[in-house]
């Protein structure tokens, strides 16, 4: 007995430190391409953001909100990135020069944050995230990034501007090894679905188009860097941005709390006042150290419950030592090298797989009351403007001040935005 639930621990743990690879790995390669970077600069940055995905991972685990949550690279920092390198350039501000006020802008994001949670401001705004508001966050999660999930699927990531027809076909075939299993397939093979069609899929990719990738020549052992971008830079926009983004980032632990808690089966009409509260003190910390070691701003990933959904793993310390596990693989840059060489189309269809559960959550959330005029009004509304925000360039708002455009470009939070002040102003 003790040697089965061994074994079960180990894949439970194997399949979740998949999962927290698969979800960190392509968004350091996006930001690595905006602002330029060369091949080494690349991977010290993929180097650093395994290790901050997994030391905030554990942080949360243990001493913040303490549910099985990834911390990952945040869509809304992305987001940012991308629009401060654009809005830099116009006003002449070189892109070395932007990512050391985006270090500064992490970690005054992540001061108001642990401020917000320690004096509590975070549980007062709690009341405002009914299942209406998280529903329409999820769908609109989905949209924002299933779009790039397929991008990565069909290869047109980096220089590509065609659909590679190879690594397509086997992300798709990925895809429905994951689906599939995790649907129809009954006991190990339901619950280590992700693990399961990563792996086929890793395997058939190399035998069929070959590996893309070499370790090269690097240090067997090295220590995350430092303000790798430089010392931060301190610019007045900053404060504005970071203060009005710790604001909207609570969006998301509230989201990811509620969304993982529903899916354990411990959700229901409970307090989640204290977990709110811890999970945002640690999601500053956290942003900190995203600052002080030049990574991408890491936030709950409501994500994490369609992982549960989809593989059934519910326990926590599987998800504890897989955060532990990516902190020491950190440390190894040939490692680093190896892991990051899973193709990027098998990686995205891994993930396109588990937003299948969250859609079913969104859905749940919106139909968890009665649908009359109004609800389908305000969601409509919200689904409609903040769809549609993000097929528009971020170009039409360079002549809004910064930290306007960094919130204006980005759907997911305009959309939000609307359902929650419409909700609060037509009351029923």
């Amino acid at each position: 007995m003790k040697n089965q639930t061994l074994a079960n621990t180990t894949m439970e743990t194997i399949q979740w430190f998949v999962f927290l690879l698969a979800s960190s790995v392509a968004l350091p390669i996006v930001i690595g391409a905006i602002f330029e970077m060369n091949f080494t600069e690349v991977s010290g940055l993929m180097q650093r953001t395994f290790f901050i995905v997994g030391v905030a991972s554990l942080l949360q685990g243990l001493f913040g909100h303490k549910l099985p949550i990834m911390e990952g690279p945040a869509g809304i920092w992305i987001s940012i990135f991308t629009v401060m390198a654009v809005t830099g350039l116009q006003h002449g501000t070189s892109l070395a020069d932007t990512l050391r006020i985006l270090e500064t802008t992490m970690i005054f994001t992540g001061i108001f944050l642990f401020l917000f949670g320690v004096f509590k401001i975070s549980q007062l705004i709690l009341p405002i995230f009914t299942p209406l508001v998280t529903g329409v966050f999820f769908f609109l999660l989905t949209v924002q990034l299933s779009g790039t999930f397929l991008e990565g699927m069909l290869g047109l990531q980096g220089d590509s501007e065609t659909i590679q027809i190879g690594g397509a076909s086997l992300a798709f075939f990925t895809f429905f090894i994951v689906l599939g299993l995790s649907i129809f397939a009954k006991g190990w093979l339901s619950s280590y679905a992700v693990l399961i069609g990563i792996a086929i899929g890793w395997i058939t990719y190399g035998l069929i188009l070959g590996s893309e990738h070499s370790i090269g020549d690097v240090a067997v052992f090295a220590l995350p860097e430092w303000f790798a971008f430089g010392m931060p830079a301190f610019d007045l926009s900053v404060i504005p941005i970071a203060l009005i983004t710790a604001l909207i980032l609570i969006s998301n632990v509230v989201a990811s709390i509620v969304a993982v808690s529903q899916t354990l089966g411990t959700g229901g009409k409970r307090d989640y006042r204290q977990e709110v509260n811890r999970g945002t003190i640690w999601s500053g910390v956290n942003h900190g150290l995203a600052g002080v070691f030049s990574s991408i701003a890491n936030v709950p990933l409501a994500t994490s419950a369609g992982f549960i959904g989809l593989t059934g793993q519910k326990q926590k310390m599987p998800f504890i030592y897989a955060s532990i596990l990516l902190i020491l693989i950190a440390l190894f840059p040939p490692v680093v090298a190896l892991i990051s060489s899973i193709p990027s189309p098998i990686a995205n269809a891994a993930l396109m797989a588990s937003f299948v559960q969250l859609v079913g959550l969104a859905i749940n959330n919106v139909s968890l009351e009665n649908l009359n005029t109004r609800k389908m009004t305000i969601v409509g509304v919200a689904y409609l403007f903040g769809m549609g925000t993000m097929f528009l360039p971020t170009e039409v708002f360079a002549e809004f001040p910064s930290y306007l455009q960094n919130l204006l470009s980005n759907g997911l939070l305009v959309g939000t935005a609307i359902v929650i002040v419409m909700e609060q102003l037509w009351r029923e």
